[in-house]
């Protein structure tokens, strides 16, 4: 592995705030999910909430995959850099947004395009 792709720009201390961090929001995200698969099986299905519920849990299910990507990004040392030009994310935006997969300029151009 290069040096490029390793989050040596992140402190220990910065990394570990973050893998906190990850981890409470899986474990919160997983239990929420659990819960709306709970509701899902209760459910006869007649109403109008079962529609909404359906589209929750494929949000929940979708937020907990990212949430354990970067939790593989960060056991793989990959996590923090932005998967186009490959540059350092900076802390106080993984801090913010811990799912964050480009930096900001990257992010930018994206949005202008």
């Amino acid at each position: 592995m290069t040096d490029s792709h390793t989050t040596s720009h992140l402190s220990s201390v910065q990394l570990q705030s973050l893998r906190q961090d990850l981890r409470e929001q899986l474990e919160q995200r997983s239990r929420h999910l659990h819960d709306l698969r709970a509701q899902e099986q209760d459910s006869s299905g007649a109403d109008g909430t079962w529609q909404e519920l359906v589209v929750s849990i494929t949000a929940a299910e979708r937020t907990v995959a990212e949430l354990s990507q970067a939790c593989d990004r960060l056991a793989a040392d990959t996590y923090g850099r932005c998967a186009h030009c490959q540059g350092p994310i900076p802390f106080e935006r993984l801090k913010v947004r811990p799912l964050a997969r480009t930096c900001i300029d990257c992010q930018r151009r994206h949005e202008a395009a």
